[in-house]
């Protein structure tokens, strides 16, 4: 089974989690294979948006905690940071259509996206605290930018959950919808955006995107972080129990 779905549709780029059964957890080679999609998406002269969605009930539970504890070198990270970067960098609009679990990335990947629908089922969370580890994907930038220092420190520093509606109140996502109407919305914002001017559309992202180098180099010292945490006993704690499926040892968090 292909767990990546790439595929074009009126010129759109679909990117599809396709891992249902295991919630859509992302492994790094899916990372690569989507890096490999949207670089080529950004210079071709037939895709004029690109769509993100999960097969099934979830759009994504976030990294595979198995794939990711056993990263064996720097490759792997290299494939995600490859895929942030490619994501970051896209030229075209980013649309992405989210249901169930967005754990994780499947959250701050959203930040980079443009336009954001949902189901109102949908349930939030990013739990890097709960791993000891930090905040990614410049969300630990963005995310106070965007909601306001305490609402940002609920989520990264406290790693509550949060729903549909209040992701919509704060403006993390464009509209929440029920199940059965989403994937209509969806088709209708693309349709849209296909149907205006390429290179317009181009030049206005990228007049919004005027702190993209301040946002690069945030998370590149995110990243760095992210990986002394990674090494530290309390992620090797975190990390363990939640593949053992036991309550972690707390004297272990330094």
């Amino acid at each position: 089974m292909t767990e990546i779905l790439i595929q074009q549709k009126n010129q759109v780029l679909e990117i599809i989690f396709n891992r249902a059964d295991k919630k859509n957890a992302l492994t790094h080679v899916m990372y690569e294979k989507m890096a490999v999609a949207l670089e080529q998406a950004s210079s071709s002269s037939e895709i004029r948006a690109v769509l993100f969605k999960g097969e099934g009930k979830d759009f994504t539970a976030g990294n595979d905690l198995n794939d990711f504890a056993n990263a064996s070198g720097p490759e792997q990270v290299e494939q995600t940071v490859r895929f942030m970067t490619a994501l970051m960098k896209c030229p075209l609009p980013v649309v992405a259509q989210v249901q169930g679990m967005a754990v994780g990335i499947g959250t701050t990947l959203l930040l980079h996206c443009d336009l954001v629908y949902c189901a109102d089922n949908t349930r939030f969370s990013m739990p890097f605290i709960d791993l000891a580890l930090v905040p990614e994907y410049a969300s630990s930038y963005l995310l106070p930018r965007l909601v306001g220092h305490r609402k940002a420190a609920q989520w990264l520093m406290a790693g509550e959950p949060f729903d549909a509606a209040e992701a919509e109140q704060v403006g993390l996502i464009n509209q929440a919808l029920p199940p059965e109407e989403l994937e209509q919305k969806v088709d209708n914002v693309l349709r849209n955006l296909v149907g205006k001017p390429k290179q317009a559309m181009k030049l206005t992202k990228l007049l919004m995107k005027t702190s993209h180098q301040e946002v690069t180099r945030h998370m590149h010292n995110e990243l760095d972080l992210f990986i002394k945490q990674l090494k530290s006993d309390a992620a090797k704690e975190a990390f363990a129990a939640f593949l053992e499926k036991r309550k972690p040892d707390p004297s272990r968090y330094n």
